[in-house]
């Protein structure tokens, strides 16, 4: 760092009346902002991690896998895997390979400053009328340096999807959505919301912090139709649960809003009377096996997309996908 001297003037008698030198700091230049990666090579990573992807999904290979997937999409085909192993073999689908079509997908790359992880969103549409639209993260991840897919969200409704706000040079500007100063609701509050929304249908906070949209009464339908299902001889209850993916990926929208995709962790048990015993289905037991028991406790794993405002508002969740990872007696 540098440091300016203030040099005092001399004096032109005898006795010394200068003023002693006092030493200043400047001012550190503030990081510049870089891009994450160019677009060519996004979309060189999402061509790569399909190409993978495939190899991994045909072997039910956790290890190969784990070279381009992370964070809840890794916990996410993982159980997939144990869903598919867990079925008679004559009921295991077989596995097809795929690809997302590059010329149907739109990468949002942000800048980012030193010390800050790279990253960028990306929408894929597929479909003969491209009518399905996923939102896609890649992250590079700090030990291997390697890029792999950590989030996708589909949307319910295409329609909601913002429009990304852009530099000059075509690039996005990412926002921290944890903060309250940033963003009308953090993560955490948007994280809440959704867990409120399967666990009282929004009645507490779910539908104070969302709009009414798609995604949210999905949500909601879950909590009606899944609590009641056992009558008046069991109960279902849904709680949110500590995340074990607390990331979140952001960017500014032309509107002055940010698309914000994030993770989330929530529960169900089942319980039914006493005297009574739920059983397995043929879809359950590589989690439960075959043994019955009055009660069962599911968690799933899931990754969010809402459009938050930047200035007090409500949000609106625009897409979600969840998986069964654990499930227990």
């Amino acid at each position: 760092m540098s440091v300016a001297l203030t040099a005092s003037a001399c004096s032109t008698t005898s006795s010394d009346t200068s003023t002693p030198a006092k030493a200043t700091r400047t001012a550190s230049p503030s990081p510049t902002a870089e891009p994450a990666l160019t677009k060519k090579e996004a979309l060189v990573q999402i061509s790569r991690y399909s190409k993978i992807n495939n190899e991994a999904n045909a072997h039910s290979s956790r290890s190969i896998l784990d070279t381009v997937e992370d964070g809840p999409l890794y916990a996410q085909s993982v159980a997939d895997y144990k869903d598919n192993e867990g079925l008679p073999k004559a009921d295991r689908e077989t596995y097809k390979p795929w690809s997302y079509d590059l010329d149907a997908t739109d990468v949002y790359i942000p800048r980012i400053t030193t010390g800050q992880q790279r990253w960028f969103a990306a929408v894929s549409r597929s479909g003969k009328k491209k009518q399905y639209t996923r939102i896609l993260v890649m992250a590079e991840q700090a030990t291997t340096k390697r890029w792999e897919m950590v989030a996708t969200v589909d949307l319910n409704d295409p329609k909601k999807l913002p429009e990304i706000a852009l530099d000059a040079q075509g690039y996005a500007t990412s926002v921290n959505a944890t903060s309250a100063q940033n963003v009308a609701a953090p993560v955490d509050v948007l994280r809440t919301a959704v867990g409120d929304n399967f666990a009282t249908g929004g009645d507490i906070s779910g539908k104070k912090v969302f709009d009414s949209s798609k995604a949210s009464a999905r949500q909601i339908k879950v909590h009606d139709e899944t609590g009641t299902k056992f009558g008046t001889r069991g109960t279902t209850r849904f709680s949110l649960a500590s995340t074990e993916y607390p990331d979140s990926y952001a960017l500014k929208t032309t509107d002055g809003q940010a698309l914000v995709v994030f993770s989330h962790t929530h529960t169900q048990r089942d319980a039914v009377a006493p005297g009574l015993e739920i059983i397995p289905g043929k879809d359950d037991r590589a989690w439960l096996g075959t043994t019955n028991s009055p009660s069962f406790t599911y968690t799933f794993t899931c990754s969010d997309a809402a459009t938050v405002p930047t200035t007090p508002g409500k949000s609106t969740l625009i897409g979600y996908t969840c998986r069964r990872t654990d499930a227990h007696a």
